[in-house]
């Protein structure tokens, strides 16, 4: 069986590890369990732990062992690595849902199955039971203070306000490696580059109990020319789950990227042969777009299914091409034909505010059924509903059936 190192460096998956020699000797071995964490934040994951579960998939087909750990406690606190203010507490009713709700994802990646079958912990099981004292004077005494502080992941929150809760995070994640790795032999952590701090806090943990073979590596986070996160949308983040982000949203996003971003979603987000991919992103002209559509189909099809795979590529055909059905894209049923276009805008969640949407319509951003409209003051009306519906377009990507009832 290939060593799984040479797939995920070829394909653009690795962005730092801990131990890199002593990795590649891992790698080699039979079903080395490993784990990556998920906090159940959101009922749905998003694009941000697509990258996780690939990863997570291609380990697993080169015989080795995923550990999911889901942080039915680490969310209680939310991992404060990046971001500008504490994240918004969850109820513990909130958290078991969502830490349900992503285990039938995680499904889609990974088999429970065989001799290397997946299992899925939730850290609530232990960490939720420690007593504050005994876990200070046994981990915490062995983190210092100035290191914590010096990490990237604390860096930009000392001017904003970092909590001594959400400090404590990073000790939490790391007893999480720990007692991965007492329990079921875990020998490594993976995560997003993001992790990096977290990570080497594990590593670094298990290591000081006198343990020497704890190991942690990174993969790289997908995103834009410009540096930007991969997976924003008008509406915000792209889900996983079809009841926040359909399966045409999905399917567009992907026909949509840059041509830059083209071969490395194809590795990193698609079983298809590097070979393969190779041949489809060689040229820099218009037979890129046939690579965006392959792209489009693959992706989407991993998360939704052929079928809605399909479907999404049906209406987006549809649209461009005037080829296919239009019963796929995202619609809105209208209680009357008589309604104005600022008010249309906003159903559709195409801008939040009438404010945003006379912007867009006066910066030439909003079509009616492929005219554009400069008229803020803009009614539909009967003529707009050939068919029984009308297209409203902003810009070249975001396309709205309104349903006329």
């Amino acid at each position: 069986m290939e060593n799984v190192f040479n797939i995920l460096e070829e394909r653009g998956y690795i962005e730092q590890m801990t131990h890199p020699q002593e990795m590649k000797e891992l790698f080699s071995k039979n079903c080395v369990p490993f784990y990556i964490g998920i906090d159940p934040t959101a009922d749905s994951l998003h694009v941000g732990h697509f990258v996780s579960l690939m990863v997570a998939s291609h380990m697993q087909k080169c015989g080795h062992k995923p550990i999911i750990l889901v942080g039915g406690a680490t969310a209680f606190i939310g991992d404060p690595s990046f971001k500008n203010d504490m994240r918004k507490m969850l109820s513990p009713e909130e958290i078991n849902h969502n830490v349900e709700c992503i285990k039938k994802q995680v499904e889609k990646f990974v088999s429970f199955d065989g001799d290397n079958g997946a299992i899925i912990v939730n850290n609530a099981d232990w960490l939720l039971d420690l007593k504050f004292v005994e876990f200070v004077r046994e981990i915490g005494s062995l983190f210092s203070v100035n290191k914590m502080l010096a990490a990237e992941c604390y860096k930009q929150r000392m001017e904003t306000g970092l909590t001594f809760f959400e400090m404590s995070y990073m000790l939490m994640q790391s007893y999480d490696f720990l007692h991965l790795y007492e329990t079921y032999g875990c020998k490594l952590q993976m995560g997003g580059n993001d992790q990096w701090s977290n990570i080497i806090g594990g590593v670094d943990l298990i290591r000081k109990i006198g343990k020497d073979d704890s190991y942690g590596l990174t993969f790289k986070l997908l995103t834009t020319k410009e540096g930007k996160k991969m997976g924003k949308t008008e509406k915000g983040a792209l889900w996983l789950s079809p009841d926040k982000t359909s399966p045409y949203e999905f399917y567009q996003y992907w026909r949509n990227i840059e041509d830059d971003s083209v071969e490395t979603v194809l590795k990193m987000l698609t079983f298809l042969p590097v070979e393969k991919i190779k041949e489809l992103t060689a040229y820099k002209d218009e037979r890129m777009n046939e690579a965006k559509k392959i792209a489009a189909f693959e992706i989407t099809k991993l998360i939704h299914g052929e079928e809605e795979s399909k479907k999404a590529e049906e209406a987006s055909n549809a649209l461009f091409s005037g080829q296919g059905s239009l019963d796929n894209m995202p619609t809105v049923n209208l209680e009357s034909s008589d309604i104005s276009l600022l008010d249309a805008i906003i159903l559709t969640g195409i801008a939040p505010s009438k404010g945003q949407a006379r912007t867009l319509i006066t910066q030439g951003g909003i079509s009616l059924n492929d005219e554009k409209i400069s008229d803020v003051n803009y009614k539909l009306s009967d003529n707009d509903f050939k068919d029984g519906y009308a297209i409203l377009k902003k810009g070249k990507k975001v396309f709205y059936k309104l349903n006329r009832d």
